[in-house]
């Protein structure tokens, strides 16, 4: 997933007749800046063995970049809705499952990885056997082919350096019921998400570029809680004018948007769009920056103008939405095996996982309490509390306040628009896979290979343009299809790799990257956990 294209060598003596060569002109200046960063970030990300690979601090920034997303910008909302006390247990709970699940994909993607090296051992061993007389020559021409600890006879089975994602992992230990059921929740999953993209992209604009007034908040948040469980979201505010000088609902607005950001960005479902290392950390970075700006303009807001939020403790009816937001937002499962198999200390995957859950836990649970206590109603869109007032004074200050505030408000458009494509461009590809035949991909008409790059697109389309409620588009998505993907495909994946393995190569070979929930129990906890929360959220959804 992580293929980027590595840059070229700059060793010691080339880059000291650059320095000596050129002179200190503005531009050789920023050339030698770029040639210190490309340096000491390739420190962290290197190519070894035509293999791309990173360090651990680099893999704990991929992880938390990963995680962190759409998710953690409903959460304060979920947070208002549910009561700061419940969201505050169960929001601890659901971080504590999901890395429970990730140990899980970990300990199956390294039972994939033994089936696979038992399978080229015992064709080696074959192999070697048939050609008994030219047993010598052959070790000796192949030698470099055949792994060292195999030569040694204290062969690893157990790895994690090759990658198996899930369908892959699907294929090995499911039969075909089951890998039907594996792509069927994992295309749903894809279709929520980009559904959720869409309309967290479409309504960001139209409410930076309509009129906003900041005393409705109340009024809409009432109208919002009551119909929060409709598909069709908020019709009262949808009528509103989006300009008093024009007769322009917002529901217009929006469907408009979203018309244009799909024609822009759904045409690029049709080629292959890969991440770069670079990509990822600017990504990163912004979001960062986005969050710590939240928590800090929250944290002035409490200590300025008090407390103007006063969410209830408990509120059991705003399950549905806590569940899913909870959900959506620590899922990593379906891109762990692209992050695991570049790190260098596989070893230490685990723990740099339980960091990055403790860290991102801590991180969710004070911008959820610092926005519900600062705002008088929270958005169920983070990024929505905080629209650009008009400039009171001409001061710098008071600019540079304003550039903050449409910095925050538009970053949703920032960050979903870019992974918009590599979403969709996964979802045509699991489609594809379903539905054809990719050994005779070629062989099928032009027609049939274009409807899955639209098939793509449309659904998503059409479920945004009728509704921008966010909040039933993370809640169907978190609550049903991510409950799939999060705790019962793991819980499956491990318990058929653990016999599959036990049944190839016996109960002696001890996993290295076994979870440490190895019991049977802890299998039947996350299954309960699942059909509990699937249970909570029908019931209070659909009552």
């Amino acid at each position: 997933m992580y293929r980027g294209i590595r840059s070229p060598p700059v060793d010691s003596v080339s880059y000291t007749n650059l320095v000596r060569s050129q002179t200190y002109t503005r531009k050789s200046f920023y050339t030698l800046y770029f040639l210190y960063f490309v340096i000491y970030f390739d420190m962290f990300i290197t190519i070894e063995n035509g293999l791309f690979s990173y360090s651990l601090q680099v893999g704990f920034i991929f992880i938390f970049n990963i995680i962190v997303g759409t998710g953690a910008l409903t959460l304060p909302g979920v947070f208002a809705k549910s009561g700061w006390c419940l969201s505050f247990v169960v929001l601890i709970l659901l971080a504590l499952v999901s890395y429970i699940t990730v140990t899980f994909v970990i300990e199956a993607m390294a039972g994939a990885n033994a089936i696979k090296n038992w399978q080229s051992l015992q064709a080696l061993r074959y192999k070697r056997n048939s050609n008994e007389e030219d047993n010598e020559l052959y070790w000796n021409t192949e030698s470099e082919t055949v792994p060292l600890t195999i030569q040694n006879m204290q062969f690893h089975y157990y790895q994690l350096t090759q990658k198996f994602e899930l369908g892959e992992m699907a294929k090995i230990f499911f039969n075909d019921c089951g890998r039907i059921l594996f792509y069927l929740c994992f295309i749903i999953y894809l279709y929520g998400d980009l559904s959720i993209y869409s309309a967290a992209v479409a309504r960001s604009l139209r409410d930076v570029l309509c009129e906003h007034d900041h005393s409705n908040n109340s009024d809409i948040s009432i109208s919002e809680l009551s119909s929060m469980r409709l598909l069709g979201g908020l019709k009262d505010n949808d009528n509103r004018t989006c300009w008093k000088e024009h007769n322009v609902s917002r529901l217009i607005v929006y469907r408009i948007i979203l018309i244009g950001f799909t024609m822009l960005f759904g045409p690029l479902v049709l080629f292959s769009i890969q991440k770069t290392k670079y990509l990822q950390m600017l990504t990163v970075v912004f979001r960062w920056l986005a969050f710590i700006l939240m928590i800090c303009i929250a944290l002035k807001m409490l200590v300025i103008d008090g407390v103007k939020g006063h969410p209830v403790a408990v509120n059991f009816y705003g399950i549905p939405s806590l569940f899913g937001a909870g959900v959506y937002s620590f899922m990593c499962h379906h891109s762990l095996p692209s992050l695991l198999a570049p790190i260098k200390h596989k070893s230490m995957a685990k723990k740099i996982l339980s960091y990055d859950y403790i860290l991102i836990c801590s991180f969710y649970i004070v911008l959820a309490i610092t926005g519900i206590f600062a705002f008088e109603y929270v958005e169920d869109l983070y990024t929505l509390n905080f629209l650009p007032y008009h400039a009171t004074s001409e001061s710098l200050f008071s600019n540079f306040l304003i550039v903050i505030d449409y910095f925050l408000s538009l970053f949703p458009v920032f960050t979903l628009s870019t992974s918009y494509p590599l979403i969709a461009i996964t979802l045509k590809n699991n489609l594809q896979t379903l539905f054809l035949d990719m050994s005779q991909y070629n062989s099928y008409s032009i027609l049939i290979r274009a409807l899955f790059p639209f098939l793509s697109i449309l659904l998503p389309f059409c479920i945004t343009y009728f509704t921008e409620n966010l909040s039933i588009l993370v809640v169907i998505t978190g609550s049903y299809a991510g409950v799939g993907i999060q705790y019962v495909i793991p819980v499956c994946l491990v318990y058929y790799s653990r016999v599959t393995c036990s049944e190839l190569l016996g109960s002696g070979i001890k996993n290295q990257f076994q979870s440490p929930f190895q019991s049977n129990i802890w299998l039947l906890m996350v299954l309960a956990w699942s059909v509990l929360s699937v249970f909570l959220v029908s019931i209070n959804l659909f009552r």
